[in-house]
């Protein structure tokens, strides 16, 4: 018999809750913790698809998704990784819009679903929650700049590179220098933006030059600085 999910009880919600979001009062809280709001996700799930009606968002309490779009061909673009104490899905809320991303469970996740009318309460109500909120909207605002510019101006060599160090400082190695997220080689080409055989054929020259082991997904990082110069930082 599998174990059974233990989903976190009130006072661990109001924590997390509490990192991410500094102000908010009890009452507040207690308006986005409901027995029926928090979820457990397997990896693999779809949270939401493109073009889906948004009738809230999203907060992380634990666990890893990806952020896509797809092409006409069917080829994925990750646009990001949304990790523990993170928030999606708002901007179509606020904006009565479509999502213009699909949310896939990369590893085993439980997310908080925040009904539209509570997220537009809280905005209404408290002005530095809505301050928060805009924070972390201009915090996307000027990952998505970046990205926009590395696609125009940088080589696939140097996305990989840049990618590496960004999955290295957002979610951590190990004591070993292995990246503690292990994505498979199509999402890590679908982040850089390119075919799964050029990041598989990079990986290659990197560990040639001593910057990278690998093994299965496993990516260990060896030189950090030299990584940083061939990603252009």
């Amino acid at each position: 018999m599998k174990d059974e999910i233990k989903l976190p009880n009130n006072v661990e919600c109001y924590e997390k809750f509490k990192k991410t979001f500094k102000n908010l009062s009890a009452k507040e809280l207690n308006l986005l913790v409901s027995n029926d709001s928090v979820k457990y996700y397997k990896k693999g799930s779809l949270v939401y698809s493109e073009g889906t009606r948004m009738k809230g968002c999203y907060f992380v309490y634990s666990g890893v998704v990806k952020i896509f779009q797809t092409g006409h061909e069917g080829k994925e673009q990750i646009i990001k990784f949304e990790k523990e104490g993170d928030f999606f899905g708002f901007r179509s809320v606020i904006l009565k819009e479509k999502a213009c991303t699909s949310v896939e469970i990369l590893v085993d996740a439980i997310l908080y679903f925040i009904p539209e009318k509570t997220l537009l309460l809280l905005i209404k109500n408290n002005p530095d929650f809505a301050y928060e909120l805009m924070q972390i909207a201009c915090k996307e605002l000027g990952e998505s700049n970046r990205y926009i510019r590395d696609i125009a101006q940088k080589s696939v060599k140097e996305r990989l590179a840049e990618i590496l160090l960004m999955m290295a400082h957002d979610f951590g190695v190990e004591n070993d220098g292995t990246l503690k997220l292990n994505i498979s080689r199509e999402d890590l080409s679908n982040f850089v933006g390119t075919a799964t055989e050029t990041v598989i054929r990079l990986l290659s020259e990197y560990k040639t030059e001593g910057l990278v082991e690998s093994k299965g997904r496993k990516i260990k990082l060896l030189n950090i600085e030299k990584l940083k110069n061939r990603a252009g930082l």
